[in-house]
């Protein structure tokens, strides 16, 4: 299994080697080309590829969660009227500034490994969308391959009609020579020009069916400029004898430890075990380790102004009895000043260190509700493993039938087209020297048509079913 960092490796790679494929030139694609190309396009897998990124940085974010909290805020306030100054306990009528500071720190020690659990599920999310990047390079390759088949398929067809084509010319010129001579009627050359037109609207269809087949092919893989795209045939012939097909079991085996469907539903199974162990964390309690400073600053608060010398005040509390002198007290008086930031800053300071502990006991079965929920995610995520083990076995074991069965196919279509080829061999000599009727030469021709149509067909069903069990066994897909 490929991790993301061979993706973007490979993707630089087929974007590499888009650039060294000129899509004006008439150089013909290969396969391989085919699909690097369309693996380089894909804007779903694009997408994928963005949804890697954002699981990458949920993991990262689940992982910095760990660490403890650190926060700060300050104030520049100015009161007007009348207030409580809140360092003073003093009402203060006039405008007062008031500054705040304050730091706090909180530490999770523990919360039912809640944080712990939610890693390790980001991590296994993290693995799901590298491994969903894998099944979509995987259908793109199998629909390249499908494509590119009936795109050889229709090369062939093509080939065929045009061979059939220069036949037919060439008999229409031998009859026209017999009839020439007198040997054959005009009749018969007629009837020639006739199988000339019909030989020609085969090959003007199979050429058609050829430029539709590489147009589909072009734009399955995003190709810009498909006009003068084409692609490469290579000559794929099946050996003769019996040809051994994997055992179903086999095949089975492997693609079930391999399979990115089947790993991806694994890993969703595990991830929902995950969600299941952080909901049932709701119900533990939360120790936290934390603490705080803090500190303000007054226009209110006010002190002696140490440059200011006081002043002795005297005032009269009464006389004497006899004299009638006055009698006078003194007091002293003093000038205030606004207290210095920096002093007010240091007298004001307040720091606080603690553990919290937090005790669920009712929360409107908010955390019971969740446990619920994840435990049946829980069970669904199990049948969903199981049911994408069963649809895997099904479309292995139906693939490995059609694979024997058009194997069987493809040696009685040869068989037949062996046949008709000495038949209609022989149906030749006998109409050229007029031994047989142009009624009976056609219908030799068309079985002939028809046997080796249905045994092209029978040659790339047989190769593309082979392909899908190479493909369900890890192996590469090559055509040769």
């Amino acid at each position: 299994m490929h991790n993301l960092r061979n993706y973007l490796l490979f993707g630089l790679l087929a974007l590499i080697i888009h650039g060294r494929l000129p899509a004006q030139s008439n150089k013909a694609w290969t396969l391989e080309e085919c699909i690097n190309y369309a693996r380089s396009r894909n804007i779903n897998v694009k997408k994928q590829l963005l949804n890697v990124q954002l699981q990458k940085d949920q993991l990262n974010q689940s992982k910095l969660a760990t660490l403890p909290t650190l926060n700060g805020n300050a104030s520049h306030v100015y009161n007007w009227g009348q207030t409580i100054d809140p360092f003073t306990n003093q009402f203060a009528t006039e405008r007062v500034r008031s500054n705040n500071f304050y730091i706090s720190t909180q530490m999770t020690l523990f919360n039912g490994f809640q944080k712990l659990n939610t890693i390790r599920r980001n991590q296994l999310a993290l693995r799901i969308s590298e491994i969903e990047v894998e099944r979509m390079m995987n259908d793109i390759s199998l629909n390249v391959v499908t494509f590119y088949l009936q795109g050889l398929y229709a090369i062939e067809v093509l080939k065929n009609a045009e061979n059939q084509l220069e036949l037919v010319r060439q008999q229409r010129e031998r009859i026209a020579q017999l009839v020439e001579a007198g040997t054959l009627a005009r009749g018969e050359l007629l009837n020639m020009d006739a199988q000339v037109a019909a030989a020609e609207l085969q090959e003007v269809e199979a050429r058609n069916n050829f430029d539709i087949a590489l147009l589909q092919l072009a734009q399955l893989i995003d190709l810009e400029n498909p006009e003068s795209f084409t692609i490469k045939a290579p000559d794929i012939s099946i050996p003769e004898g019996e040809i051994p097909i994997p055992e179903v079991e086999g095949v089975v085996s492997y693609a079930l430890a391999h399979q990115p469907e089947i790993i991806s539903s694994e890993m969703r199974k595990q991830q929902s075990e995950k969600d299941y162990e952080v909901a049932r964390g709701g119900l533990s309690p939360v120790l936290s380790l934390g603490g705080s400073w803090g500190t303000g600053y007054s226009g209110a608060a006010r002190e002696i102004d140490p440059d200011i010398p006081p002043t002795i005040l005297s005032y009269p509390i009464g006389i004497t009895q006899n004299s009638q002198d006055t009698v006078r007290g003194y007091t002293t008086q003093y000038s205030y000043r606004i207290k210095p930031f920096k002093d007010q800053l240091k007298a004001n300071e307040n720091k606080s260190f603690g553990l919290y502990l937090n005790i669920p006991i009712f929360n409107g079965y908010r955390v019971r509700n969740s446990i619920q929920q994840a435990r049946i995610a829980r069970e669904s995520a199990e049948l969903d493993l199981q049911l994408a083990r069963n649809n895997l076995r099904k479309l292995i074991t139906q693939a490995h039938a059609d694979a024997q069965a058009a194997l069987k196919k493809y040696h009685s279509a040869r068989r037949k087209m062996e046949a008709q080829e000495e038949s209609f061999h022989y149906a030749s000599e006998k109409y050229a020297v007029g031994l047989l009727t142009a009624v009976e030469y056609n219908q030799n021709k068309e079985d002939l048509n028809k046997a080796r149509s249905e045994l092209l067909q029978a040659k790339y069903d047989f190769i593309f079913k082979t392909r899908i069990l190479d493909f369900y066994q890890g192996k590469p897909i090559v055509i040769e």
